[in-house]
Protein backbone atom coordinates (compact mmCIF):
# COMPACT_ATOMS: atom_id res chain seq x y z
CA UNK A 1 0.00 0.00 0.00
CA UNK A 2 1.31 3.44 -0.88
CA UNK A 3 1.58 5.74 2.08
CA UNK A 4 -0.38 8.98 1.62
CA UNK A 5 1.48 12.23 1.25
CA UNK A 6 1.63 14.12 4.52
CA UNK A 7 0.62 17.71 5.07
CA UNK A 8 2.96 20.08 6.88
CA UNK A 9 -0.11 21.51 8.58
CA UNK A 10 -0.56 18.30 10.58
CA UNK A 11 2.78 18.60 12.40
CA UNK A 12 2.60 19.11 16.11
CA UNK A 13 3.85 22.58 16.92
CA UNK A 14 4.67 22.26 20.62
CA UNK A 15 7.78 22.41 22.74
CA UNK A 16 7.49 18.74 23.68
CA UNK A 17 8.30 15.84 21.37
CA UNK A 18 5.69 13.33 20.37
CA UNK A 19 5.75 9.98 22.09
CA UNK A 20 7.26 7.60 19.55
CA UNK A 21 4.31 5.43 18.39
CA UNK A 22 6.58 2.67 17.05
CA UNK A 23 9.02 0.47 19.00
CA UNK A 24 12.34 2.30 19.02
CA UNK A 25 15.40 0.44 17.74
CA UNK A 26 18.74 1.38 19.22
CA UNK A 27 19.86 3.63 16.35
CA UNK A 28 16.58 5.55 16.28
CA UNK A 29 16.47 5.80 20.06
CA UNK A 30 20.00 7.17 20.14
CA UNK A 31 19.18 9.75 17.47
CA UNK A 32 16.12 10.89 19.43
CA UNK A 33 18.13 11.21 22.63
CA UNK A 34 20.74 13.30 20.81
CA UNK A 35 18.00 15.54 19.39
CA UNK A 36 16.47 16.02 22.84
CA UNK A 37 19.87 16.96 24.28
CA UNK A 38 20.56 19.33 21.39
CA UNK A 39 17.19 21.02 21.84
CA UNK A 40 17.93 21.56 25.54
CA UNK A 41 21.25 23.24 24.64
CA UNK A 42 19.91 25.21 21.66
CA UNK A 43 16.24 25.99 22.31
CA UNK A 44 16.19 28.56 19.50
CA UNK A 45 16.48 25.60 17.10
CA UNK A 46 13.67 23.63 18.73
CA UNK A 47 11.62 23.64 15.54
CA UNK A 48 14.46 21.98 13.64
CA UNK A 49 14.85 19.17 16.18
CA UNK A 50 11.12 18.65 16.62
CA UNK A 51 10.20 18.76 12.95
CA UNK A 52 13.15 16.68 11.74
CA UNK A 53 13.42 14.05 14.47
CA UNK A 54 11.30 14.19 17.59
CA UNK A 55 7.90 14.50 15.93
CA UNK A 56 8.66 11.63 13.54
CA UNK A 57 7.67 7.99 14.18
CA UNK A 58 10.77 6.23 12.80
CA UNK A 59 14.28 6.74 11.48
CA UNK A 60 13.17 6.05 7.91
CA UNK A 61 10.27 8.50 7.93
CA UNK A 62 12.40 11.14 9.62
CA UNK A 63 15.16 10.75 7.04
CA UNK A 64 12.67 10.89 4.17
CA UNK A 65 11.20 14.06 5.64
CA UNK A 66 14.59 15.71 6.16
CA UNK A 67 15.95 14.99 2.69
CA UNK A 68 12.63 15.85 1.02
CA UNK A 69 12.72 19.28 2.61
CA UNK A 70 16.29 19.85 1.49
CA UNK A 71 15.43 18.89 -2.10
CA UNK A 72 12.12 20.66 -2.47
CA UNK A 73 11.64 23.39 -5.04
CA UNK A 74 8.88 25.78 -6.05
CA UNK A 75 7.68 23.28 -8.65
CA UNK A 76 8.26 20.00 -6.79
CA UNK A 77 7.30 20.29 -3.15
CA UNK A 78 8.38 18.34 -0.08
CA UNK A 79 5.11 16.32 0.18
CA UNK A 80 5.61 14.83 -3.29
CA UNK A 81 9.22 13.92 -2.51
CA UNK A 82 8.26 12.45 0.85
CA UNK A 83 5.58 10.32 -0.78
CA UNK A 84 8.12 9.01 -3.29
CA UNK A 85 10.48 8.10 -0.46
CA UNK A 86 7.67 6.25 1.28
CA UNK A 87 6.86 4.25 -1.84
CA UNK A 88 10.50 3.30 -2.26
CA UNK A 89 10.99 2.32 1.38
CA UNK A 90 7.86 0.17 1.38
CA UNK A 91 8.77 -1.51 -1.90
CA UNK A 92 12.45 -2.14 -1.14
CA UNK A 93 13.50 -2.66 2.51
CA UNK A 94 17.17 -2.75 1.48
CA UNK A 95 17.05 1.04 0.98
CA UNK A 96 16.43 1.59 4.69
CA UNK A 97 19.12 -0.95 5.58
CA UNK A 98 21.62 0.89 3.36
CA UNK A 99 20.75 4.29 4.86
CA UNK A 100 21.32 2.94 8.34
CA UNK A 101 24.66 1.47 7.32
CA UNK A 102 25.63 4.80 5.73
CA UNK A 103 25.01 6.91 8.83
CA UNK A 104 26.83 4.41 11.04
CA UNK A 105 29.78 4.48 8.62
CA UNK A 106 29.99 8.25 8.92
CA UNK A 107 29.95 8.18 12.70
CA UNK A 108 32.66 5.49 12.76
CA UNK A 109 34.99 6.98 10.14
CA UNK A 110 34.67 10.76 10.49
CA UNK A 111 36.78 12.08 13.36
CA UNK A 112 34.70 15.27 13.36
CA UNK A 113 31.44 13.39 13.95
CA UNK A 114 30.57 12.71 17.56
CA UNK A 115 26.83 12.11 17.15
CA UNK A 116 24.45 10.55 14.66
CA UNK A 117 22.54 13.82 14.75
CA UNK A 118 25.22 15.70 12.82
CA UNK A 119 25.10 13.70 9.57
CA UNK A 120 21.36 13.20 9.92
CA UNK A 121 20.60 16.93 10.05
CA UNK A 122 23.52 18.64 8.34
CA UNK A 123 25.87 16.52 6.23
CA UNK A 124 25.22 16.85 2.51
CA UNK A 125 27.24 13.71 1.75
CA UNK A 126 24.76 11.61 3.72
CA UNK A 127 21.80 13.46 2.23
CA UNK A 128 23.21 13.12 -1.29
CA UNK A 129 23.66 9.35 -1.03
CA UNK A 130 20.16 9.05 0.45
CA UNK A 131 18.71 11.08 -2.44
CA UNK A 132 20.57 8.82 -4.88
CA UNK A 133 19.04 5.74 -3.30
CA UNK A 134 15.59 7.10 -4.07
CA UNK A 135 16.63 8.23 -7.57
CA UNK A 136 18.07 4.77 -8.31
CA UNK A 137 14.84 3.09 -7.19
CA UNK A 138 12.83 5.43 -9.40
CA UNK A 139 15.19 4.70 -12.30
CA UNK A 140 14.79 0.94 -11.89
CA UNK A 141 11.00 1.18 -11.66
CA UNK A 142 10.63 3.27 -14.80
CA UNK A 143 10.08 6.73 -13.27
CA UNK A 144 13.08 8.15 -15.05
CA UNK A 145 11.93 11.76 -15.36
CA UNK A 146 11.50 11.87 -11.59
CA UNK A 147 14.92 10.25 -11.17
CA UNK A 148 16.52 12.88 -13.40
CA UNK A 149 14.82 15.61 -11.36
CA UNK A 150 16.38 14.24 -8.19
CA UNK A 151 19.80 14.06 -9.84
CA UNK A 152 19.51 17.66 -11.00
CA UNK A 153 18.18 18.98 -7.71
CA UNK A 154 20.76 17.06 -5.68
CA UNK A 155 23.47 18.53 -7.89
CA UNK A 156 22.18 22.03 -7.20
CA UNK A 157 21.63 21.58 -3.46
CA UNK A 158 24.44 19.21 -2.45
CA UNK A 159 26.98 19.90 -5.26
CA UNK A 160 27.10 16.20 -6.14
CA UNK A 161 26.22 14.76 -9.55
CA UNK A 162 25.41 11.05 -9.30
CA UNK A 163 23.64 9.47 -12.25
CA UNK A 164 20.46 7.66 -11.13
CA UNK A 165 21.58 4.44 -12.85
CA UNK A 166 24.85 4.20 -10.90
CA UNK A 167 24.88 1.21 -8.56
CA UNK A 168 26.00 1.96 -5.03
CA UNK A 169 26.33 -0.40 -2.07
CA UNK A 170 25.83 0.24 1.62
CA UNK A 171 28.07 1.67 4.32
CA UNK A 172 29.18 4.50 2.02
CA UNK A 173 30.98 7.55 3.44
CA UNK A 174 31.02 10.62 1.21
CA UNK A 175 33.30 12.95 3.15
CA UNK A 176 32.40 16.58 2.38
CA UNK A 177 31.02 15.36 -1.00
CA UNK A 178 31.34 18.69 -2.83
CA UNK A 179 32.24 18.15 -6.47
CA UNK A 180 31.59 14.40 -6.57
CA UNK A 181 30.68 13.10 -10.05
CA UNK A 182 29.57 9.49 -10.62
CA UNK A 183 28.77 8.27 -14.12
CA UNK A 184 25.87 6.16 -15.34
CA UNK A 185 27.56 2.73 -15.41
CA UNK A 186 29.74 3.23 -12.33
CA UNK A 187 29.59 0.71 -9.49
CA UNK A 188 30.54 1.46 -5.88
CA UNK A 189 30.48 -1.59 -3.63
CA UNK A 190 29.93 -1.75 0.14
CA UNK A 191 32.04 0.04 2.75
CA UNK A 192 33.75 2.51 0.40
CA UNK A 193 34.94 5.97 1.50
CA UNK A 194 35.17 8.81 -1.04
CA UNK A 195 36.34 12.33 -0.37
CA UNK A 196 35.42 15.57 -2.11
CA UNK A 197 35.95 16.49 -5.77
CA UNK A 198 36.22 12.88 -6.98
CA UNK A 199 35.20 11.89 -10.51
CA UNK A 200 34.18 8.39 -11.54
CA UNK A 201 33.86 9.20 -15.22
CA UNK A 202 34.30 8.05 -18.78
CA UNK A 203 37.16 8.77 -21.13
CA UNK A 204 35.25 10.24 -24.05
CA UNK A 205 32.11 9.67 -26.06
CA UNK A 206 32.05 5.89 -25.86
CA UNK A 207 28.76 4.20 -25.01
CA UNK A 208 27.87 1.12 -23.01
CA UNK A 209 29.68 0.06 -19.86
CA UNK A 210 32.19 2.89 -19.59
CA UNK A 211 32.63 3.94 -15.96
CA UNK A 212 34.77 2.73 -13.03
CA UNK A 213 33.99 -0.11 -10.64
CA UNK A 214 35.06 0.59 -7.06
CA UNK A 215 35.28 -2.60 -5.07
CA UNK A 216 34.50 -3.15 -1.43
CA UNK A 217 36.49 -1.30 1.22
CA UNK A 218 38.41 1.00 -1.14
CA UNK A 219 39.26 4.60 -0.27
CA UNK A 220 39.35 7.34 -2.91
CA UNK A 221 41.25 10.47 -1.92
CA UNK A 222 40.18 14.05 -2.50
CA UNK A 223 40.36 15.28 -6.07
CA UNK A 224 41.07 11.86 -7.59
CA UNK A 225 39.84 11.25 -11.14
CA UNK A 226 39.17 7.63 -12.11
CA UNK A 227 38.29 7.37 -15.77
CA UNK A 228 37.00 4.53 -17.92
CA UNK A 229 35.62 1.05 -17.37
CA UNK A 230 38.40 0.06 -14.97
CA UNK A 231 38.40 -1.58 -11.59
CA UNK A 232 39.74 -0.26 -8.30
CA UNK A 233 40.23 -3.44 -6.30
CA UNK A 234 38.96 -4.29 -2.87
CA UNK A 235 40.63 -2.32 -0.05
CA UNK A 236 42.76 -0.38 -2.55
CA UNK A 237 43.71 3.23 -1.95
CA UNK A 238 43.83 6.06 -4.50
CA UNK A 239 45.86 9.05 -3.34
CA UNK A 240 44.45 12.55 -3.41
CA UNK A 241 44.83 14.32 -6.74
CA UNK A 242 45.59 11.18 -8.74
CA UNK A 243 44.36 10.49 -12.26
CA UNK A 244 43.68 6.76 -12.60
CA UNK A 245 43.52 5.37 -16.14
CA UNK A 246 44.36 1.71 -15.47
CA UNK A 247 43.03 -0.94 -13.12
CA UNK A 248 44.19 -0.85 -9.50
CA UNK A 249 44.92 -4.19 -7.82
CA UNK A 250 43.29 -5.04 -4.48
CA UNK A 251 45.15 -3.94 -1.35
CA UNK A 252 47.49 -1.56 -3.18
CA UNK A 253 48.02 2.20 -3.21
CA UNK A 254 48.34 4.26 -6.39
CA UNK A 255 49.31 7.91 -6.74
CA UNK A 256 50.22 10.39 -9.41
CA UNK A 257 49.24 11.81 -12.78
CA UNK A 258 48.86 9.33 -14.32
CA UNK A 259 48.56 7.11 -11.26
CA UNK A 260 51.28 4.55 -10.58
CA UNK A 261 51.68 1.80 -8.02
CA UNK A 262 53.46 3.18 -4.96
CA UNK A 263 52.65 0.58 -2.33
CA UNK A 264 51.85 -3.11 -2.55
CA UNK A 265 50.05 -3.26 0.78
CA UNK A 266 47.45 -0.97 2.27
CA UNK A 267 45.99 -0.80 5.75
CA UNK A 268 43.67 -3.77 6.23
CA UNK A 269 40.61 -1.53 5.89
CA UNK A 270 41.62 1.78 4.24
CA UNK A 271 38.02 2.98 3.97
CA UNK A 272 37.67 2.48 7.73
CA UNK A 273 40.90 4.04 8.98
CA UNK A 274 40.90 6.87 6.39
CA UNK A 275 44.72 7.03 6.39
CA UNK A 276 45.72 9.36 3.53
CA UNK A 277 49.37 9.97 4.39
CA UNK A 278 51.77 8.50 1.84
CA UNK A 279 55.51 8.05 1.99
CA UNK A 280 57.78 10.73 0.52
CA UNK A 281 58.58 8.39 -2.35
CA UNK A 282 54.93 8.19 -3.27
CA UNK A 283 54.79 11.86 -4.16
CA UNK A 284 57.48 11.43 -6.78
CA UNK A 285 54.76 9.61 -8.75
CA UNK A 286 53.10 12.96 -9.38
CA UNK A 287 55.20 13.58 -12.50
CA UNK A 288 52.32 14.72 -14.74
CA UNK A 289 53.56 12.59 -17.61
CA UNK A 290 51.79 13.36 -20.90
Amino acid sequence: MIAPAYSPLTLVQSNRPLVNPEPADSLWQRLREEAEAAMAHAPLLSTLFLDSVLNRPSFERALAHRVAHRLKSDLVGAPLLFEAFQRALLADPTIAEACRADIIAIQERDAATQRLLEPFLYFKGFHAITAHRLAHWLWRTGEREFAFYLQSQSSAVFQTDIHPAARIGRGIFLDHATGLVVGETAVIEDDVSILQDVTLGGTGKETGDRHPKIRRGAMIGAGAKILGNIEVGACARVAAGSVVLQAVDPHTTVAGVPAKLVRTATPAQPAQCMDQILSEAAYIAFDYTI
